[in-house]
């Protein structure tokens, strides 16, 4: 049996962008994918990541926010930054592990109005969503 694909989604906080693509890449990968997230200065699940997950039927509620140097990057297969100081804190990658950056800005900086902040945790869900599918198209698919 060949070994599952493990991927590992990282960001500052861990708190809110790899929480969600952590949970979106569960859901759509299921048993296929081995699945993590870490943050290079973990701070928390933000309960606003928490409410926008809920609200597409996805409970990260359980989720904890874990620090990068609990990882051994030698167990995954392709690393997943969200933010540049994630980028450029991660450690060299062991040689044959896929790297990939996702620039995305942080919801959890969002100011603004209660209206602001959910538009803003929509807007990002939907884009991290929409990179975990093809993520996982090209990665269980080759």
């Amino acid at each position: 049996m060949a070994k599952k694909p493990a991927i590992l989604f990282l960001c500052t906080g861990n708190s809110a962008r790899s929480q969600m693509a952590e949970a979106f890449a569960r859901f759509y990968g299921g048993d296929a994918v081995t699945l993590d997230s870490a943050g290079t200065h973990p701070v928390g699940v933000h309960p606003n990541a928490i409410w926008a997950m809920n609200e597409v039927g996805l409970d990260i509620s359980h989720h904890t926010s874990d620090p990068l140097s609990s990882k051994n990057l030698e167990d995954f297969d392709s690393v997943v930054t969200l933010c540049g100081d994630a980028r450029e804190s991660c450690p060299v990658l062991p040689p044959n592990t896929l790297s990939e950056h996702w620039p995305l800005p942080d919801p959890a900086q969002i100011r603004g109005n209660s209206q602001q902040v959910i538009k803003g945790f929509r807007v990002i869900r939907y884009q991290i969503e929409t990179r975990v599918k093809d993520l996982l198209q090209r990665i269980l698919s080759s």
